[in-house]
């Protein structure tokens, strides 16, 4: 061994010892005739200490060391005389006998530091040295404490562990999938799992029962913060069980989650509809770590307009009108309300403006539309949106209310951000429950699934199959902590002609759904029983733990926004004998 403890563990009653670490040069400082290195490996930083007088080789050979030397010294654990309370090993240093460089370095492109000079594209690049770093490497092992405690609990839940095929067919419901050519089938493609959905329900059919995974995943998609190309699911299928079996068992393993990595107790999880949770919040994960819910004032204010000749036209033609209620800040400039409107207008949200009003202390309403409204007309707005003196009210209006709802639900997290309400240190669960089976795509011009095609409409809406599909509520649910949608699934369909009927549906033929899905309908026609499960992102609940704003950071190897991976070059070229194999020719990629 190199080493006979870490540079973490060392403490006051290791003095005395004779000791041997190795690990990295964290910094070097020279105080006269002493140098003090600080040495770092994964378990934390342990202070050397190098003497001129002791041994003046030795101390010169430490002056030359680098940062991220790898070094491997012997000596003998001493108290501080200055001891530091910030580090565990503040009390002790070692005065080094033997040293021995492992490992020369260069200077590395940016500081190995909690807060390092690096940018993110540098960091990705060099993400090895990243990760060298305490808080980036506290993420990836607070990612193996949080898999360690899920295996955990669904093995003494009677869950089994399952692997499943990476290889698999091309599903046309979904995002797009990664595709990948076959050399042995020339012509012939397979791709990478969206997920492994239709594999677990066969395991369902199969009698495996209790079934769990933690799997990569890959879409072709366009990415933010919280989305990556290849990402963890942690995914979950049970048989013979209903909704509530599925909500009250994984409601229970996220508490478990909770308590367990960060000693936190919740409370049981609400219950909010698809509805109301579009109605009140503009969003099916809404952020409820806060009030301001919306207030529909599209009766009032059309009431309004319809008593008087001179017509607000934005109010008079809106075909919804909603505000939001910012208790305590009546006090908002006008340069901080232009701002809010100015983030409204952006392209990614596309409100075409904002009005306001504000409570006065004494009562009084003062707004950006007084000469269209009377001072008793503003009252009645401040009555609907429980308005009190010293409060600010936000309205938006559109010509379509879904559209303007989700407008004003980003209007009401950046106010929500501005007056510090979403603190990560907070966490807000629950569930959302009755979505829509279906829903309407401008771009294809036809109904496609919500969730995804397997899962089984509410029973007392599969009449409404036939005669009004868009009315049709699913069994799915999804739960959200802190506006993150964390998992989400389904009770499945288990019934041949049922799923049939949902092909069709959703623009299938006979002949389309049986090429694509013959292989789990026939399985459905040989005794399938009732099952459901979920999927949780694995990469989005550790991040919410680690209080991060992005996923990459609690993810090993990244990709970057544009999906590239700057560490391995990849997406890249290959080689032609490569492509000549495959049968594939290569159209010429124009502004290459």
């Amino acid at each position: 061994m190199y080493r006979s403890n870490t540079c973490g563990e060392l403490r006051i009653e290791n003095v005395g010892q004779t000791v041997t670490l190795a690990g990295w040069v964290q910094r070097t400082r020279k105080m006269g005739g002493m140098t003090f290195v600080d040495l770092r490996d994964r378990y934390g930083i342990t202070q050397l200490v190098f003497n001129e007088e002791t041994n003046a080789e030795l101390c010169a050979n430490a002056n030359k060391l680098g940062r991220e030397y790898v070094l491997q010294v012997t000596g003998v654990v001493n108290e501080r005389y200055s001891k530091n309370d910030k580090m565990p090993t503040g009390d002790i240093e070692i005065i080094v006998s033997e040293m021995k460089v492992l490992n020369a370095s260069d200077t590395p492109p940016f500081t190995i530091e909690e807060n390092t000079d690096g940018g993110d594209e540098l960091r990705m690049k060099y993400r090895y040295l990243d990760l060298r770093r305490s808080n980036v490497r506290e993420n990836i092992e607070l990612r193996h404490k949080f898999c360690l405690a899920v295996r955990h609990f669904l093995d003494a839940k009677g869950f089994i562990e399952v692997e499943t095929p990476v290889l698999v067919g091309s599903t046309p419901e979904g995002a797009r999938d990664f595709i990948v050519p076959s050399r042995m089938i020339p012509g012939q493609f397979y791709a990478l799992p969206q997920s492994p959905q239709t594999l677990k329900q066969l395991l369902m059919v199969a009698g495996m029962d209790r079934y769990f995974q933690i799997v990569k995943c890959f879409r072709d998609e366009d990415l933010r913060a919280d989305r990556q190309p290849e990402f963890t699911q942690i995914d979950c299928e049970m048989s013979f069980v209903e909704q509530e079996d599925v909500l009250q068992l994984f409601e229970g393993m996220s508490k478990h989650l909770f308590k367990s990595i960060l000693n936190i107790e919740l409370d049981d999880f609400p219950r909010m509809t698809w509805a109301d949770a579009m109605k009140y919040y503009g969003s099916d994960k809404p952020d409820t770590r806060f009030g301001m819910t919306f207030v529909e004032l599209h009766d009032l204010f059309h009431a309004f307009e319809e008593a008087k000749e001179e017509k607000f036209s934005v109010f008079a033609n809106a075909a919804y009108i909603g505000g939001i209620c910012a208790t305590g800040c009546a006090n908002y400039t006008r340069k901080q309300l232009d701002a809010l409107t100015d983030y409204v207008k952006r392209p990614q949200i596309g409100a075409k403006g904002m009005v306001y009003a504000r409570v006065e202390a004494d009562g009084n309403v003062k707004s950006s539309v007084d000469k269209f409204y009377t001072q008793e007309q503003l009252q009645e707005v401040a009555k609907a949106m429980n308005a009190q003196p010293g409060d600010l009210i936000l309205i938006l209006s559109g010509d379509d209310a879904m559209k303007t709802r989700k407008q004003l639900c980003e209007l009401r997290l950046e106010v929500g951000k501005q007056l510090g309400l979403r603190d990560p240190k907070t966490f807000s669960c629950l569930w959302i429950v009755d979505f829509p089976m279906y829903e309407w795509s401008e771009e294809e011009q036809r109904l496609m699934a919500m969730h995804h095609p397997f899962t089984s409409p509410k029973p007392e809406d599969i009449p409404l199959m036939d005669t009004n599909p868009a009315a049709v509520r699913a069994n799915a649910y999804d739960m959200v902590i802190n506006g993150v949608e964390v998992g989400g699934g389904s009770i499945r369909i288990h019934d041949a002609a049922l799923q049939q009927r949902t092909f069709e549906i959703l623009g299938f033929t006979p002949e389309e759904a049986q090429l694509k899905f013959g292989f789990l309908m026939n399985a459905f026609k040989f005794g399938a029983p009732p099952h459901g499960g979920l999927a949780y992102g694995l990469d989005r609940f550790v991040s919410l733990f680690a209080g991060l704003d992005s996923i990459r950071d609690c993810i090993a190897f990244p990709k970057n926004n544009q999906g590239r991976d700057v560490m391995l070059g990849a997406p890249g070229l290959v080689d032609q004998k490569q492509l000549d194999e495959l049968l594939l020719d290569l159209r010429e990629v124009k502004g290459e």
